[in-house]
């Protein structure tokens, strides 16, 4: 329910790379939220071959990262938590947010953020392979239980060995109107993905800066 490619600035993963990941790993179904962009879930889409594609977008609001499920079209950074909200809804889409208590984050959706617009959300991620401190995911669990959302799980996966570390088991569904049944009754599986991935996250991005100046120089 949540992963990343070579459409976002921190991810070097080829989409055709990715999609042969995906087949390889067995996963039924695969949201891509590249950051800020649909067009990597796009591209996914037309080379899912055995796995099917939900359009996602995780977007940088002004107060912390909201993941759009089910988009037709991209969400603009930038916005208030509310308004990206209301964006996402008002095509259809569904809200998730990720990693809502992240110690090894910045763009988390603040606390307070989450506190206003929590009635408003479909779901909380409620297991990300890249936390850092496993207590943080507990935390998550324990709010989704105490608001009764419906809880998310995501490998965040930015390298292809990533994908199926973390996913969420549950029962099929047709479409954007019984996929939060489905989660509600999923059962999570997963296991954290070491502090090291975080330097490979940090080296991706550099490498990418570095080869987009050389590109703007020449």
């Amino acid at each position: 329910m949540h992963t990343h490619c070579e459409f976002s600035p921190d991810s070097r993963t080829p989409v055709a790379v990715q999609a042969l990941a995906i087949k390889a790993i067995g996963l039924d179904v695969v949201c891509a939220t590249d950051h800020n962009t649909i067009d990597g879930a796009l591209r996914l889409r037309e080379l899912a071959v055995g796995f099917r594609v939900i359009i996602g977008e995780e977007v940088s609001t002004r107060d912390g990262e909201i993941i759009g499920l089910f988009l037709e079209q991209a969400v603009p950074r930038g916005l208030s938590a509310e308004e990206t909200i209301a964006r996402i809804h008002g095509q259809g889409g569904l809200v998730c947010v990720p990693h809502p208590f992240s110690h090894n984050r910045i763009y988390h959706l603040r606390r307070d953020a989450l506190e206003r617009v929590w009635p408003t959300i479909d779901a909380i991620e409620i297991f990300n392979a890249r936390e850092a401190i496993a207590a943080d995911n507990r935390r998550a669990a324990a709010f989704a239980k105490e608001h009764d959302i419906p809880g998310a799980v995501g490998s965040d996966a930015h390298r292809p060995w990533e994908l199926g570390g973390a996913y969420l088991e549950c029962d099929d569904f047709a479409g954007r109107d019984d996929f939060i049944a489905a989660v509600r009754g999923g059962r999570v599986e997963g296991r954290l993905a070491g502090h090291s991935i975080h330097f490979w996250t940090r080296y991706d991005k550099l490498v990418k800066w570095v080869s987009g100046r050389r590109r703007k120089a020449s």
